[in-house]
């Protein structure tokens, strides 16, 4: 049995507009209940059941394979329901379709097809027409911020960083504590480029125990943690992260067309380049290793975060005995009443 909310909901709207059902997106297929495939094909669930009997008996598919009870997790009258359904896959659905009469079985087996065999496959599906119209600027700009994103987020960046440098560099060390050290001259020197300070002054200085979360503006999971408070770019503004993504991505475009041109380049020079870069871009070229080193920093940050921590369990504390008192009372009010309640004419 799966439990739906681990799914992955798509979302699929019929070309004539008049039904749309979510899919779940399960195991490299997905999954859809009778009254769902219904809705799809513009059918009754009945007719949906006699074709999936005939598939069955005629071995067309395997039962065990194609159909599976999905936890569906409902809200029903302010209480939440669970209950077991089952489920069809892709292969289900689309001999269903095949056999179900009508335009809305080649439309969907189009769509399966291209779009969602794009999703299943590579995780995400582009409609490029969409994008390429000029009226939709704002959709392509937006998804444009979006890959930046994800293509300067410290772990791609250093892969990709150390995957060019170990490809063009003619004496290239791949310890593991070379690339490291490496990659944060480069990192360094792009931070700096924005800010005007290292990662690791630029953490020393915006870390802030008596600040709302730290002074992070961004973290991993529900609340700020120990890892997040040595993370640069969680102290960065929303216009220095766009700045520094869209510095981050142009510079590997620029390394990657070096590597495409087949020019070897040693270590050093590679550190050469990368101020040729951030120079020919107008930038702030950091031309030593800064003032605070990264041991130094993290002393510093840990420190603070252990006071922030206390102050924030201290309040938490607070907000915790505020609430049992709070609780204690409406009891006590409740108590009062059923009291009175029982008390005779």
């Amino acid at each position: 049995m799966t439990d739906e909310r681990k799914a992955d909901l798509i979302l699929y709207r019929t070309e004539d507009g008049r039904a749309a059902v979510q899919l779940r997106a399960v195991e490299g297929t997905v999954w859809l209940t009778q009254a769902d495939i219904a809705v799809l094909f513009d059918t009754t669930p009945q007719n949906v059941t006699m074709h999936l009997r005939n598939i069955y008996a005629e071995a067309e598919q395997d039962e065990a394979a194609t159909c599976k009870e999905l936890l569906q997790v409902q809200a029903e009258g302010g209480r939440t329901v669970q209950r077991q359904v089952k489920a069809y896959n892709l292969d289900a659905i689309l001999a269903i379709g095949y056999r179900v009469r009508g335009p809305r079985g080649n439309q969907f087996r189009r769509w399966a097809t291209t779009v969602l065999r794009e999703y299943l496959v590579k995780g995400f599906a582009l409609n490029d027409e969409y994008l390429k119209d000029p009226v939709r600027t704002d959709y392509f700009d937006e998804l444009l911020r979006r890959i930046r994103d994800i293509r300067a987020s410290e772990k791609r960046f250093y892969q990709k960083v150390r995957d060019l440098f170990k490809a063009t560099s003619v004496d290239y060390d791949g310890t593991a504590e070379t690339a490291r050290s490496f990659f944060a001259t480069i990192q360094n020197k792009l931070v700096y480029a924005v800010t005007g300070q290292t990662a690791a002054e630029l953490i020393v200085t915006r870390a802030d125990p008596d600040a709302p979360h730290m002074g992070l503006t961004s973290w991993t999971g529900h609340r700020v943690g120990k890892a997040d408070v040595t993370v640069s770019k969680n102290y960065l503004t929303g216009e220095e992260i766009e700045a520094l993504n869209r510095l981050t991505t142009m510079f590997l475009d620029f390394a990657e067309d070096r590597a495409a041109r087949r020019q070897q380049t040693r270590m050093a020079d590679w550190i050469m380049q990368t101020d040729r870069f951030l120079a020919f871009n107008e930038r702030d070229v950091l031309r030593n290793a800064g003032r605070i080193s990264h041991d130094r920093m993290e002393a510093i940050v840990r420190q603070r975060f252990e006071s922030f921590d206390a102050s924030r369990r201290a309040a938490e504390a607070v907000e915790a005995e505020r609430e049992a008192e709070a609780d204690f009372a409406r009891l006590q009010d409740e108590a009062g009443r059923l009291k009175r309640k029982k008390r005779p004419q």
